[in-house]
């Protein structure tokens, strides 16, 4: 063999190496999570789902008949309630993603010891992770869907754009999930766990969810415009309120890049914690 083909064959993926690494199993580590969250911790899945209700009652109905109607981004002027819904709608995505990435990652994790058991299996890190994405996934799905029909209900979808705001709200869950569990993989106590909560509600009262951002100073505005949950909430928002246009493209990516860059975190973190 000569020296071209040894340095070709060396820069050949390997199906073994591949397999190491995924083993096609994902769907397996997701009905196992959510078997057990069914049993076990439904009524937190229910509290989930009416929380961003209440906000959507109490602000966007109550609050909303004093505030009367807001400028969006876009100019457009719409009534309050319905310009804070589609914020809760990403930010109930997010929330539900974040929960089964994090806490319950961190218990399987620390003290379940589930992902040793797993990785000892056939599975590899790579389908650990997908399965737990996908089970944050499913949550955040349930959530969506739910408040959606709220929504519809009240006459806050002003558009049949709204249609695609179910698959843009999954896809903020995948991209807050995948994230989500690569960053608890570095998380050793409880307090260290409380961070995320103190990252999460300053996100959610800041960005753009229930004034424009136009009232904030531009240099904040820009720290806001790269926070992941404004893109969330400008993309809903737009589906919802029928301001699409081609900018909102930038958000799906941000979201896509979101995503492959949290599943790399997530598998390299399981290989080096349970395999090297």
């Amino acid at each position: 063999m000569t020296a071209t083909d040894q340095r070709l064959a060396a820069s050949t993926p390997r199906p073994r190496a591949f397999r190491a690494l995924y083993a096609g199993n994902a769907r397996s580590v997701m009905q196992r999570g959510w078997s057990a969250t069914r049993s076990t911790n439904w009524l937190v899945i229910v509290s989930g789902f009416f929380e961003p209700i209440f906000y959507l009652l109490s602000l966007g109905i109550g609050f909303g008949a004093l505030v009367g109607v807001v400028q969006t981004s876009s100019g457009q002027t719409v009534p309050y309630a319905a310009f804070i819904a589609p914020a809760l709608l990403a930010t109930a995505a997010m929330n539900g993603a974040v929960y089964d990435s994090t806490w319950n990652v961190f218990f399987k994790m620390h003290f379940a010891k589930l992902y040793e058991g797993m990785l000892a299996t056939s599975l590899g890190p790579l389908d650990v992770a997908l399965g737990e994405i996908l089970l944050a996934l499913l949550r955040g799905a349930l959530y969506a869907l739910g408040f959606m029909l709220v929504m519809q209900a009240l006459g806050l979808n002003l558009s049949w754009w709204a249609l695609l705001a179910l698959p843009a709200v999954l896809l903020i869950a995948f991209g807050f999930a995948s994230f989500g569990m690569g960053i608890t993989s570095y998380m050793k106590t409880f307090q260290q766990m409380d961070w995320i909560n103190f990252i999460l509600l300053p996100m959610f009262l800041l960005s753009a969810t229930f004034y424009p951002i136009t009232v904030y100073p531009e240099p904040v505005q820009v720290i806001i415009k790269a926070l992941p949950l404004w893109h969330g909430v400008e993309l809903v928002r737009g589906l919802t309120t029928g301001m699409v246009d081609p900018g909102m493209l930038w958000h799906v990516l941000y979201f896509l890049v979101m995503i492959v860059l949290g599943l790399i975190l997530t598998t390299r973190r399981l290989r080096a914690l349970f395999l090297d």
